[in-house]
């Protein structure tokens, strides 16, 4: 299928009450995973590229990826920037081709963040391409993001951000977290700021940041293979179904995709000291990684 923007599949997804996955990707084989499992589920899905990923990549290679991966694929694929920090990432992404972007002024003063969101929002616009935008501070350490503090969106704030952006989709402050350490205690969801934000704004698709599960049987792997982790803690799986049930549209994952990958790369140079070859462990990374998005689909799409 084709690569879009998220507009209609997120005008769907409000509408009918289910959220869409967003993975996030580095390299060939992330893309392959995340596209094969869609095309098996025959479900949308967003593929996420941060910037730290399109640093390491190029955002012109990974675009090149995803638009070969989407041909092989029964449904559409989203091909989003994750957490661009300026105007000037943004506008890389969009000229090298992406079809959604993520204007994060959140560690911004309002009315700052509203500026570089206005200013994002009318050239990604004039190039079909969809905009969403962050309101709130998400706890917590990944790639190029970093907050030791939170705190949760205003629906009232968040009402004014929208109709002076325009922007397409909002990512919201609930009490989830980035990276593989959400928090010491387990992480409490707050359903109230979700359901107040939408009645605030109810046509505005809101997305769930750092909604990784951090499975144990990925942490197990790795450190039983030589790996380090000293502390991990995910949102429950129970929270993952329920925010695809509520007004939530989109559900970032990073962490679990590459904890899989890494404890299967760990997992065969163990097991395979011969082993020299990358594409023999990346393959082992890679079916993993699968394993994971197929089990993410299940729970957020159901199926």
């Amino acid at each position: 299928m084709a690569l879009v923007n998220s507009k209609e599949m997120f005008k769907k997804a409000l509408n009918e009450g289910y959220a869409i996955p967003a993975f996030n990707v580095c390299n060939m084989e992330s893309v392959q995973a995340v596209a094969e499992v869609a095309n098996e589920k025959n479900a949308p899905v967003i593929i996420a590229v941060s910037e730290g990923a399109g640093k390491y990549a190029g955002y012109d290679y990974i675009r090149a990826i995803v638009e070969v991966a989407s041909k092989h694929c029964s449904s559409d694929i989203v091909l989003h920037l994750d957490h661009g920090k300026t105007f000037e990432a943004c506008k890389a992404a969009i000229d090298a081709g992406f079809t959604s972007v993520m204007i994060d002024g959140s560690s911004l003063p309002y009315e700052e963040n509203i500026a570089e969101t206005k200013k994002v929002v009318e050239y990604a616009h004039a190039r079909n391409v969809t905009v969403e935008a962050e309101l709130g501070k998400i706890m917590g350490t990944e790639d190029l993001i970093h907050s030791d503090t939170e705190s949760f969106t205003d629906p009232e704030e968040a009402k004014d951000f929208v109709t002076r952006t325009g922007v397409d989709s909002l990512a919201i402050s609930i009490g989830t977290a980035h990276g593989v350490n959400k928090s010491i205690s387990t992480p409490v969801i707050q359903y109230g700021v979700i359901e107040n934000v939408h009645n605030a704004i109810p046509e505005v698709p809101l997305v769930a940041h750092g909604s990784s599960t951090v499975p144990a049987k990925w942490v197990d792997l790795i450190k039983k293979y030589g790996g380090e982790i000293k502390k991990s803690q995910g949102i429950s799986e129970e929270d993952i179904v329920k925010m695809s049930k509520s007004a939530i549209c989109k559900i970032n994952m990073d962490t679990d995709l590459r904890l899989a990958h890494t404890a299967g790369v760990r997992e065969d140079l163990a097991l395979n000291p011969g082993h020299f070859d990358q594409r023999d462990f990346n393959k082992a990374g890679k079916k993993y990684v699968k394993e994971q998005i197929a089990h993410a689909f299940e729970l957020v799409v159901g199926k």
